[in-house]
């Protein structure tokens, strides 16, 4: 299920059972970036941004922000790891 309140970036993955919804309200729905790939059974609920380049893994439960380039997994999510940019 994707709420039709939910904000969806380019180039998203979402695999089946994934449920990206609100808790109370339409205005309570989750913004998500570019580039996130969904693992099965993923859920995404309430009013919290998932930024750009994110992995949540299978059956993850995510009600907090998950931050630019990182993955998250587990119930709640939490952040496993974050890509780090060096400039050169």
């Amino acid at each position: 299920m994707i709420s039709s309140s939910a904000t969806i970036g380019c180039n998203c993955t979402i695999r089946q059972n994934v449920c990206i919804g609100t808790r109370y309200s339409s205005e309570d729905a989750p913004q998500i970036g570019d580039n996130v790939d969904f693992g099965v059974g993923a859920v995404v609920i309430g009013k919290i941004r998932v930024g750009n380049n994110v992995r949540i893994g299978a059956n993850a439960v995510v009600l907090r922000d998950i931050p630019d380039d990182s993955t998250a997994v587990g119930v709640p999510a939490r952040i496993v790891s974050m890509l780090s940019r060096h400039a050169s």
